[in-house]
C-alpha cells in the first residue's frame, strides 16, 4: 500500500475494536443473493453484511470480504468463527486491484466504500472484472453536489472521514457505464447534507454486467 492508503488502513484499524456503525446505507438490502452464489463485500469492516452473504449463499456458495484495514478483518474473521460460518474469506486489498478471479462473482455489493479510492473508475472496471456475466452489482456510497476543491481531494484524512472523496453525482454514474456495467438503477437517494467542508448526498445504484 502506498502513503494514502495507509492513512485509510490507520484510521479504519484503530476504529476496529469500537462499537460503532462505519458505513452509509444497505446495499444488501437491494441484493439477490441466491444458493450456491458467490458474493463479495468491497469494504467490508467488521464483516456483518458479508457473513450474511455467505449464509445466504449457503455450503455450495461463497463469499468473500474485501478491505484493506487489517483490524478490521480481524473482527469480521473473529466473527465469522464464532458464527461456525466456513464458506467466507477475507482478502486484504486495494479496490483499484482486488485480488480475486476474474468472473469469479454473481453479486458484489458495497457500502460507502468507493469514495475512498483516489480511482474510482478502476473500482469500477474491477467491479465489472469480477462479476459474472448477468451478475449484479448494488453500491451505496456518497456523491458530491459541486465538485470537491482538490486541496480536500488530496487530504487523506479528510478522504478518510468519508467525504473529502465524493465525486459529483455525474462522474459517478459515468465511472459505472464506462466499466461497461448497464441496467443501472437509483435504488435510494438522499437530499443533499453538509458533510465536512462540502454537501454531498447519498444513494444507492444496482446494475448488471451484460
Amino acid at each position: 500500500m502506498n502513503s494514502y492508503t495507509d492513512t485509510i488502513a490507520r484510521r479504519y484499524d484503530g476504529l476496529s475494536s469500537q462499537d460503532c456503525c462505519l458505513s452509509c446505507g444497505g446495499a444488501l438490502s437491494f441484493a439477490k443473493v441466491g444458493k450456491g452464489d458467490t458474493a463479495i463485500d468491497l469494504g467490508c469492516g467488521k464483516g456483518r453484511d458479508v457473513i450474511r452473504m455467505a449464509l445466504l449463499a449457503g455450503d455450495k456458495g461463497y463469499a468473500y470480504g474485501v478491505d484493506i484495514s487489517e483490524g478490521m478483518m480481524a473482527e469480521a474473521r473473529k466473527q465469522a468463527g464464532v458464527l461456525g460460518v466456513e464458506n467466507i474469506a477475507f482478502v486484504k486489498s486495494p479496490l483499484e486491484n482486488i485480488k480475486i478471479d476474474h468472473g469469479s462473482a454473481d453479486v458484489i455489493i458495497s457500502n460507502c466504500t468507493i469514495n475512498h479510492s483516489l480511482d474510482q473508475a478502476a473500482v469500477w472496471r474491477e467491479i465489472a472484472r469480477l462479476l459474472k456475466t448477468g451478475g449484479h452489482f448494488v453500491v451505496s456510497d456518497i456523491y458530491a453536489v459541486e465538485k470537491v476543491p482538490e486541496q480536500f481531494r488530496n487530504n487523506p484524512e479528510m478522504v478518510a472521514e468519508c467525504w473529502a472523496g465524493a465525486l459529483t453525482r455525474e462522474e459517478y454514474l459515468n465511472n459505472i457505464s464506462n466499466a461497461g456495467l448497464s441496467d443501472v438503477e437509483i435504488m435510494e437517494e438522499s437530499r443533499s447534507y453538509e458533510k465536512g467542508k462540502v454537501k454531498v448526498a447519498s444513494f444507492t445504484v444496482k446494475g448488471y454486467k451484460r
